[in-house]
């Protein structure tokens, strides 16, 4: 039976049998079947599926919830950055270009507890996501946005996203809700590029 721990661009935990590509955690934030809070921490992380043979049981109880999304780019627009332990070279990357564009740790603490910090400020407040207004075409690729209610990735083209993946889009209307956090955007600007599960 499918569990409540599929995460959409939205940040909204779903119960779906689609299969993701990655996995996130937030903490403890389920019963054991269902998602009862948005998180526990701020180290909100993406990581890959499988890692140095590691097995778990989903939702054990006392544990903290794996979260699954259809890839990268839906994790970003969620909220989540690179694991420092299982994706170290991606997480070297973005934490790299991090630096470059928004300086270094911020006074007394390491820099992913900064990013960390920044990155919770601008995916949530009071438990509802955090988005805001653009203009499509001043927007990286690997960029997550909004129309209605739909999500879609602007990748070398429009993309509309579903939970089993992706399909060809028409162009986006001149202003959008951008649904990827506003401190990511200039990393993927500068020039990380997140992994997304497009077919073609």
């Amino acid at each position: 039976m499918p569990l409540q721990n599929r995460v959409d661009p939205f940040g909204r935990f779903t119960v779906t049998k689609a299969r993701g590509t990655r996995m996130g955690n937030r903490g403890i934030v389920h019963d054991g079947h269902s998602v009862i809070r948005t998180h526990v921490h701020q180290n909100w992380v993406c990581c890959v599926l499988s890692f140095k043979g590691r097995h778990r049981k989903v939702m054990s109880p006392g544990t903290y919830a794996e979260l699954f999304f259809l890839d990268e780019a839906t994790a970003l627009a969620a909220g989540h950055r690179p694991c420092g332990e299982c994706q170290r070279d991606r997480y070297a990357a973005f934490t790299r270009i991090w630096r470059d564009v928004h300086g270094g740790p911020e006074a007394g603490r390491s820099l992913p507890q900064s990013i960390d910090r920044i990155l919770h400020r601008a995916r949530i407040q009071r438990r509802r996501k955090v988005t805001f207004e653009a203009q499509a075409a001043d927007l990286p690729d690997g960029t997550m946005v909004a129309v209605g209610a739909d999500a879609y990735l602007i990748r070398q083209g429009i993309w509309r996203w579903s939970f089993d993946g992706y399909a060809p889009a028409n162009a986006l209307p001149k202003h959008v809700k951008v649904l990827t956090p506003a401190p990511v955007i200039p990393v993927l600007r500068a020039g990380y590029m997140p992994q997304t599960y497009i077919q073609t």
